[in-house]
Order: C-alpha cells, then sequence, then structure tokens
C-alpha cells in the first residue's frame, strides 16, 4: 500500500491549556489517530521548564516510532527547543537547518525546518516540517529560502512532496497565498466546506496549521482533530490527512485526486 496517514502537531512543548505538562497526554492524541509520519512543533530537549527530558525521544518511545529532533533555539549547552518528524517507516533525514529571520534584530523565536525522505510503499515521499515566525515579513523570508535551492527546490526534493507544520499564516494573507502557488492546501482541495481552524486549540478560529502537497496523491481523508483530549492537551489541535501516493506511479494521473464527494 501506498498509502500513509500523516499528522501535524503544534504540541506547545507539552503543555496543555489546563497549564498541565504531560507528554504521555500528547501522546494518546498521537496514538488515537495511529498516523504513519508526525510532524511536531514547539519541542522540549534538555529543558529546564519541561523536566530536562528529550520530549521527541520520549514521544517517540511511547509511539513506537522513531524521533528526529531539531533544535531552532538553544539555551546554553544543553536546553534545547525545536521540531521534530516522527515516523515507524523507512527513512532517511536529508537536511535540518535555521531559517533566515528577525531573532538577530528585534525579541523573535528563530525558526528551522527538517527534511525527511519517507519510504511510502514503493513511493519516497519527501516530507518537509517547519514552524514559521508570526510576522508575515519574516514568514516570506523563510519561505523564500524554504522554496529556494537548499530546500523544496533541491534537485532532490523530488515530487511527491508534502510541505507541513504550523506556518502561522491563515489563508488570504501573503505567505498563505505564496504557497498556494506552488502547493495544494489538502484541506481545501478535500472540501472547502469541511476546512477547519486548529487553533487556540479549546475554541478554534484561525487555521494555521497546513498540509502543503505537490505531485500526484489521492486525498482521502482530512480531519483536525477535536477530542475532549486535543482540545486540552496544547494549545493546537491535530490536522491529519491520508494521501495515498499509488498515483504517483501512472504518468497520467492528474496532479491531485481527491476523495471528497
Amino acid at each position: 500500500m501506498s498509502t500513509a496517514r500523516i499528522l501535524s502537531y503544534n504540541v506547545h512543548a507539552c503543555v496543555g491549556t489546563d497549564k498541565k505538562l504531560s507528554p504521555e497526554r500528547i501522546a494518546r492524541v498521537i496514538q488515537g489517530c495511529n498516523p504513519d509520519i508526525v510532524a511536531l512543533q514547539e519541542i522540549d530537549v534538555g529543558r529546564a521548564r519541561s523536566g530536562r527530558i528529550d520530549q521527541a525521544q520520549v514521544l517517540a518511545e511511547l509511539l513506537g516510532m522513531e524521533a528526529h529532533f531539531h533544535p531552532s533555539t538553544r539555551i546554553g549547552p544543553d536546553e534545547h527547543y525545536g521540531d521534530a518528524i516522527l515516523t515507524r517507516l523507512p527513512y532517511s533525514m536529508k537536511r535540518m537547518g535555521m531559517l533566515p529571520g528577525f531573532h538577530d534584530r528585534i525579541k523573535v523565536e528563530p525558526r528551522g525546518a527538517l527534511w525527511a525522505s519517507v519510504h511510502v510503499g514503493g513511493v519516497d515521499v519527501q516530507v518537509v516540517n517547519t514552524h514559521l515566525g508570526v510576522w508575515p515579513h519574516e514568514q516570506m523570508l523563510q519561505l523564500s529560502a524554504l522554496l529556494g535551492p537548499e530546500w523544496l527546490g533541491h534537485p532532490e526534493c523530488r515530487e511527491p512532496v508534502v510541505f507541513l507544520g504550523d506556518f502561522n499564516a491563515p489563508p488570504g494573507l501573503s505567505p498563505y497565498r505564496r504557497l498556494a502557488a506552488e502547493f495544494v492546501d489538502v484541506q481545501k482541495v478535500w472540501g472547502e466546506r469541511k476546512a477547519k481552524p486548529t487553533f487556540p486549540g479549546r475554541l478554534p478560529t484561525l487555521r494555521i496549521d497546513h498540509v502543503w502537497l505537490r505531485g500526484r496523491a489521492a486525498v482521502q481523508n482530512v480531519e483536525v482533530v477535536r477530542t475532549p483530549l486535543a482540545r486540552v492537551a496544547s494549545d493546537h489541535l491535530p490536522l491529519v490527512v491520508d494521501l495515498d501516493f499509488s498515483a504517483h506511479r501512472l504518468a497520467s494521473a492528474p496532479e491531485v485526486i481527491t476523495g471528497a464527494a
């Protein structure tokens, strides 16, 4: 089978809207979705505030997956904060790195990205996870880097490509429009009425977490997880998509085939 369930989730350092720190609760939310590939943002590794544990590794062990973590923020030699890709499928890491931004001029978080090539039923799917800044001008700078020759424009970043994460950019703003010119918004193509907000977790109003697709694939399902547990586990809700990449093998297949009625 060339089908994968892919989940994007800003876990807020595993601190819920009730202020409780609980990687185990985050793991239960993810496990309930049964994903094959997980893109996480706002992960703590060695941070004093979260008990100095490696949250990426703890979550991977609880989920029976392997984890790769990239620190976008370093506080001294031991405290890190950033993003991670987890999977139970065969994969290879292609790149992890920092993105340009305003952190050297004003007090904003540095940002980064990870790129993994994941083997899904005979198809190598390029998965790029990121967490963009909060200012549109900074987001555009970061997108220019991500769409350039070191990341999504790299010769080895061949279709199909899944570009996902917390973009801090709702539909209508220039960063979203920039991405929509090159990628398919999986939530939107599944059906406009089904596009759901992901933030804030308890009463979501903003659609800022996205899964973007480039290449041939069948979109079989899209869901924003709104269970009682998910509403309290983080300040974002998880976004889950089911993609069938078998169409990638057919040269005559359309760019995107949706499973929506």
